[in-house]
């Protein structure tokens, strides 16, 4: 884990099996300050996204969630839920493993609750993925 967070207990039933680059539920402290990350795509301010690969995308839509997050106070250790869309799951599917190294880099080995969503569309021309979070700081 990259650094101490919030203390959040995360919720892992048996019974639903071991989940792998996500977590099924985290129980927030009383008294944390909630903050939530607005959608976050690859693209650069105000343009469309420079590079048509997946995995870069994801990265820099990830590295946008977390500058918000530092701006606000807080690190990846704070995060409890995010929200990924994808307009391409094959895509997805295809870039898992080099994403792997992407997340662990900005991530370290933490996984919020998490949901994957195919969508149609997203706002920016060519954004291939965006990523929404929820953070629960001291």
């Amino acid at each position: 884990m990259i650094g101490e967070g919030v203390p959040m207990d995360f919720i892992n039933p048996p019974e639903l099996g071991t989940p792998r680059g996500w977590t099924n539920g985290v129980v927030a402290p009383a008294g944390g300050r909630v903050l939530f990350i607005a959608g976050q795509t690859g693209a650069a301010a105000g343009a469309a996204p420079a590079d048509p690969d997946f995995t870069m995308q994801f990265g820099r839509a990830l590295e946008k969630v977390l500058r918000v997050l530092d701006a606000a106070g807080g690190g990846p250790q704070h995060v409890a839920r995010m929200t990924v869309y994808v307009s391409d799951l094959d895509a997805y599917r295809a870039a898992r493993p080099a994403l792997g190294s992407v997340w662990r880099a900005r991530m370290g080995e933490r996984y919020p609750a998490m949901t994957l969503v195919e969508v149609s569309r997203l706002l920016d021309d060519g954004a291939l993925v965006e990523i929404e979070a929820t953070a629960v700081l001291p």
